[in-house]
C-alpha cells in the first residue's frame, strides 16, 4: 500500500482523495469498466443458472460436474496469457478478450444439452483468464507511471458491476423477460462499450519491459513458500466469491424455498457489502493493516455463510451473503499488490501466478461445492467454504505480505 509522508490528515479525507483520483482519471476509470463489464456478465449469467439447471434437468451433481468446463478453460488459458499479452499489448488483450466474453456469455443460456453449456462455459473460462491477467496488469501500470493507488477502487468497481449485473438480472425475472434476451441485450451494451474504451485503454502505457527487463504478462513461476500462502489465502477467498456467484441464487431458491426475484438478490446482497468496502479500501487497510485484515476478513466471511446456514431463512441468509462479501472485500486488492513484490520472483510472474490459481478457486470452488451438495446437501457444500475460509484466516497470521 502506498505510504507516502502527503497522506491525508484523516481517514475519511483520504477516502475521499482516493475516489476523486480515481474518478477523475480517464485511464483509470477505462480500465475500472474493463473491471466492471466483466462482473456485469458474470453477474448476469449466475443469476440464470437456476434457470439453465432446471431447462436442462441437471442434477446438483451434473452442474457441479458442468461449471468445471469454466475452470478447465482458465487451465488452457494460462500457460498463454503472458505469450498473448506480450504480443498484443495489456491494453489490446483487455479489448479482444472483453469481445470474446460477451459473445461467449450468449451460449450457456441458449444450450439445448449439457454439452454446448460445457463448451459455452469453457470458451467464457478462456477469455476470463485472459481478461483476468490483463486488467489487473494495466491497472498496475497506471500506477507505476502516475504514482496513483487504484487497484482498491478497480476492484470495487469490478463488485459494483456485479451488484449492477445481478441487480438488472432480478428485475428482468421479476418482469419475466426470457432470460436469453436479457443476456443477449446485456452483452450487445457490453460491446459497445467495450469499442468506446478502446481509444483511451490504448493510450495507457504498455509494460512491454519492467526496469529489470523482464517482458510484460509472464507466465506464471513456481511459486515460493511466500507466494504459496497468498495463492491459498486468495483462493480461499476466491472459493468465497464463487459460492455467491454460482449458488447464492439456488441456495436461495431451491433449498430455502425463496422466489426467483428474491433468489436473484442473494449475489446482490455479497456485491453491495463487497462494492462499499473495496471503495473504502484505502482508508481502512492503513488503519487495521493489510495482514490483519486478511485475518478479520477471513473470519467475518465464514461467519457470513455459517450464519446463512445456522439460519435457513432467506432474510438471514441475505445478511449472511452480505458478511460474505465484506469479509472476501479486500483479499484481493492487498494480495494483488503483495503477489508483485515477492522478493526473487518478477512482479508480472508474481500477478499473473497469484491472478490465475485465486482464479481457479473463484470457478473451482463452485463445482466442488456441487459435489458436496449432492452427496451431503447444499448446506455442506457452504459450510465446506466456510472451513476453507477459517483455515485461510489463520495462515494469514504467518504469511509475509511485502
Amino acid at each position: 500500500m502506498n505510504t507516502s509522508t502527503s497522506l491525508p490528515k484523516s481517514h475519511k479525507n483520504r477516502f475521499i482523495q482516493n475516489l476523486l483520483t480515481f474518478f477523475l482519471n480517464r485511464q483509470a476509470v477505462a480500465v475500472g469498466l474493463v473491471f466492471a463489464s466483466d462482473s456485469i456478465l458474470f453477474g448476469s449469467w449466475v443469476a440464470h443458472i437456476p434457470f439453465v439447471k432446471a431447462k436442462l434437468q441437471l442434477s446438483d451433481a451434473e452442474l457441479g460436474l458442468t461449471l468445471f468446463a469454466m475452470p478447465i478453460g482458465l487451465l488452457v488459458m494460462n500457460p498463454l496469457t503472458g505469450w498473448i499479452i506480450a504480443r498484443l499489448g495489456e491494453a489490446r488483450a483487455c479489448f479482444w478478450s472483453a469481445v470474446g466474453l460477451t459473445l461467449a456469455v450468449c451460449i450457456p443460456l441458449n444450450a439445448p444439452n449439457p454439452a454446448v453449456l460445457a463448451v459455452g462455459l469453457f470458451l467464457m473460462g478462456l477469455n476470463a483468464a485472459l481478461i483476468n491477467v490483463a486488467m489487473n496488469t494495466t491497472a498496475t501500470n497506471i500506477e507505476r507511471t502516475q504514482g496513483i493507488v487504484i487497484m482498491s477502487s478497480c476492484h470495487g468497481m469490478w463488485s459494483l458491476g456485479g451488484l449492477f449485473g445481478s441487480g438488472i438480472a432480478g428485475a428482468v425475472i421479476a418482469l419475466h423477460v426470457s432470460p436469453p434476451i436479457h443476456i443477449a441485450v446485456m452483452a450487445g451494451l457490453i460491446l459497445i462499450m467495450t469499442f468506446v474504451l478502446q481509444p483511451v485503454l490504448a493510450q495507457i502505457p504498455s509494460s512491454s519491459r519492467t526496469e529489470t527487463g523482464e517482458k510484460a504478462g509472464s507466465s506464471f513461476v513456481k511459486p515460493n513458500l511466500d507466494l504459496l500462502l497468498m495463492i491459498f489465502i486468495g483462493l480461499a477467498l476466491a472459493m468465497g466469491e464463487g459460492a455467491a456467484f454460482d449458488w447464492s441464487a439456488v441456495y436461495l431458491r431451491e433449498t430455502l424455498g425463496a422466489s426467483s426475484q428474491i433468489a436473484a438478490l442473494g449475489f446482490g446482497a455479497f456485491s453491495l457489502t463487497m462494492t462499499s468496502f473495496r471503495f473504502l479500501g484505502d482508508a481502512i487497510i492503513p488503519r487495521i493493516g493489510a495482514k490483519r485484515w486478511l485475518q478479520v476478513g477471513g473470519v467475518v466471511a465464514a461467519l457470513g455463510l455459517l450464519f446463512a446456514i445456522a439460519l435457513p431463512y432467506p432474510s438471514t441468509a441475505l445478511i449472511g451473503f452480505g458478511l460474505l462479501g465484506a469479509g472476501c472485500s479486500l483479499g484481493a486488492p492487498v494480495l494483488y499488490a503483495a503477489s508483485m513484490r515477492v522478493p526473487g520472483i518478477p512482479p508480472a510472474a508474481g500477478l499473473a501466478t497469484f491472478a490465475t490459481f485465486s482464479f481457479i478457486g473463484f470457478l473451482a470452488g463452485p463445482p466442488i461445492i456441487g459435489f458436496v451438495a449432492e452427496a451431503f446437501g447444499l448446506y455442506y457444500g457452504l459450510g465446506f467454504v466456510a472451513v476453507i475460509l477459517l483455515i485461510s484466516a489463520g495462515l494469514a497470521k504467518v504469511v509475509k505480505l511485502f
